[in-house]
């Protein structure tokens, strides 16, 4: 991909990383009080405990702060009960297009619209999510399942495993059905930087062009802490086999955790936030400015 004017691109990411470089103290987790051995606590307050496993969960975990990479799923765990709001948005306008000047006269595409996306995820028991996402390109709705069993270092684990399953629909879950079914292989090193593969297949993933066709895809990401609370973030997303339009997509960033806040500045060849969709590809002539905002409640 060729970029004519990268420049304002540094001033995106540079200004982010001076604004939100800075640690969060107020919203991070205060360690409690441990109470006396001696002190033998109500039986009251025995039963409104939560189970270690269910404790274990919702801790914050260094290098997997949010859920997704940028488009891709990550093997963060949703506590039992817990949720966790996402806001996903793309603007319209491409970075690659104009000059500088044109570019800073639409603020980077912020004037020409965008493509968002509202998503929910529940904990309805133990290592199991539920998730309902729609987006805006073609009124799509996504619902997704999420098996969280499987986590590093639990069991002698290598690695943490994430299987899914999801289907969605366009114009409000009416019509082009895609269904989904992979999972989320993830490993963390020394706590300094997470890598991901996101192998899954998409079925009926041409829907809408008359065509019944499946897409192998193979999602490859990561995301890398350059000082507490604050990231890199990159995918791409190659196609296997199958139905495989457009070019591969791609996105990187920039992130920061405030507590059960995640706020993530990207760019992106693509404006596709589903499985789906994401499974049709990019531009590799294009560039999009986006951000994702997520707020945990747990």
């Amino acid at each position: 991909m060729s970029i004519r004017h990268p420049f304002h691109l540094a001033i995106c990411v540079l200004g982010l990383t001076w604004g939100l470089g800075t640690p969060a103290y107020a919203q991070d987790p205060t360690p409690t009080p441990q109470p006396s051995a001696t002190a033998a606590p109500p039986a009251a307050t025995l039963q409104a405990t939560p189970s270690s496993s269910d404790e274990d969960d919702a801790k914050p975990q260094p290098v997997e702060p949010d859920y997704r990479i940028v488009n891709l799923p990550t093997t963060l765990r949703v506590p039992r009960h817990g949720g966790n709001f996402t806001l996903t948005h793309r603007f319209n306008g491409d970075l690659t297009e104009g000059t500088f000047l044109d570019q800073l006269s639409t603020l980077f595409g912020m004037d020409n619209g965008a493509a968002m996306g509202f998503e929910y995820r529940y904990g309805i028991a133990r290592h199991v999510e539920a998730v309902a996402f729609r987006t805006n390109i073609d009124q799509t709705i996504q619902f997704t399942g999420k098996f969280d069993e499987w986590r590093q270092g639990e069991k002698s684990m290598p690695l943490s495993i994430s299987p899914f399953v999801a289907v969605e629909g366009a114009l409000n879950f009416r019509e082009n059905y895609e269904t989904s079914v992979g999972a989320s292989v993830g490993r963390s090193f020394k706590n300094r930087a997470m890598v991901y593969a996101v192998p899954w297949v998409v079925m009926n993933s041409a829907a809408g062009t008359g065509d019944y066709r499946n897409t192998f895809a193979l999602g490859i990401g990561g995301r890398v802490m350059i000082k507490p609370r604050l990231f890199v973030v990159g995918e791409v997303t190659p196609r296997l086999g199958g139905y495989t339009p457009n070019d591969e997509e791609y996105s990187f960033g920039i992130e920061t955790r405030v507590g059960g806040h995640v706020f993530q500045l990207n760019f992106s060849n693509s404006q596709q936030t589903t499985l789906g969709l994401l499974s049709h590809g990019g531009s590799n002539d294009k560039l999009f400015l986006g951000f994702n905002l997520s707020r945990k409640f747990f």
